[in-house]
């Protein structure tokens, strides 16, 4: 199984943190994908940004407001170009990693399964702002969410088969401003998996300073508030992975004081479940059929010791495990060019 890092550029066509992202990257080079998803690709310079890019024939017309249709056409095109891919995280330009390699493999371990983001009642007046025109909607889709998030393979399948169904609601709500901030929430509740969604924060961001009144606060010169701000946010956000808005201008030193922070502890059953499920079929039945022959030998081994000693009678101590290989979407098709798709095991 993989990670999908999906950055959306545009302006200058750079990442902030480019030198950043790529030392960070080649950590879990075997964990990580990367695409990209711009405006001009002749306006990228970066060699490396544009080996990543996506083909043009997915690449959607985008303004600040109006974002929506290019989050759909990455997710399309890394869908269907790694089928291993499982997790999916939205990315912008003014993105960095805030957490080690290491930490962030442990973190997919444990919750591959999951789609990350924070969602909650919409906290604008949706009768006075048309964000995301929720105004038209029954108060129970006045949703909002982060807009930089992480989505599991399913959530990502059933999102995209949303999107291209012309359904009239998810049109009315992408012709609201800033419907980014909502589309996903509102598409997950209707289609009854919101409540799965583990509601918290992947991405870290300081609202209570804005640079503008819609856009957080950006990390330029890196005070001893700043460091305040991450270290806080780190201890209180389990689930965080990447920080925003950030500066080129901000001190890499900084920066790579947090990414080399040592990886909190991670259960051995986590690490032994992921394996399992990145398996092929062969490997996985041999290790399930291991693991059967390591529970029949430790039954073996308590009730030799039960009889010879005489002790261990009464609730046994015998361990067992149970390993899992999520189900899911197989197979999506879908060029811009040609919008129609076809699926299987969905």
């Amino acid at each position: 199984m993989k990670v999908a890092l999906c950055f959306i550029i545009s302006y200058d066509h750079i990442l902030n943190k480019e030198h950043i992202w790529r030392e960070w990257i080649e950590h879990n080079a075997d964990l990580i994908n990367v695409y990209f998803h711009y405006k001009d690709y002749n306006k990228i310079q970066s060699a490396w940004i544009k080996e990543r890019a996506i083909p043009v024939s997915y690449i959607a017309h985008t303004t600040y407001y109006h974002v929506v249709p290019a989050y759909i056409n990455i997710l399309s095109y890394a869908f269907n170009h790694d089928t291993g891919n499982q997790w999916f995280c939205m990315l912008t330009d003014s993105c960095v990693p805030i957490i080690s390699p290491q930490h962030f493999r442990n973190l997919f371990m444990q919750y591959y399964k999951d789609s990350i983001f924070r969602w909650k009642k919409a906290w604008w007046n949706v009768h006075l702002n048309g964000r995301a025109n929720l105004r038209h909607l029954t108060e129970e889709f006045h949703l909002g969410h982060d807009p930089w998030f992480v989505l599991k393979r399913e959530d990502v399948f059933r999102c995209v088969r949303f999107a291209l169904s012309r359904n009239a609601m998810y049109k009315r709500v992408c012709e609201g401003g800033l419907a980014n901030e909502s589309v996903f929430a509102i598409m997950l509740h209707g289609l009854k998996q919101l409540e799965y969604v583990k509601n918290e924060m992947s991405h870290m961001t300081n609202w209570e300073k804005m640079s503008s009144p819609t856009s957080p606060y950006v990390f330029k010169t890196g005070t001893e508030e700043d460091v305040q701000f991450i270290n806080t946010f780190l201890d209180v956000n389990k689930y965080t992975m990447f920080l925003r808005k950030v500066d080129p201008a901000f001190p890499d030193e900084i920066l790579t004081r947090f990414i080399r922070r040592p990886a909190p502890p991670v259960a051995w059953c986590a690490v032994f479940t992921y394996y399992i499920a990145s398996c092929d079929v062969f490997t996985c039945a041999f290790l399930m059929r291991a693991q059967v022959l390591l529970f029949l030998f430790g039954l073996v081994v308590y009730f030799y010791f039960r009889s010879v000693f005489g002790f261990g009678s009464g609730s046994g101590g015998i361990f067992a495990t149970s390993c899992s290989i999520p189900s899911g979407p197989s197979v999506l098709l879908y060029q811009s060019s040609n919008p129609s798709f076809s699926t299987c095991n969905a």
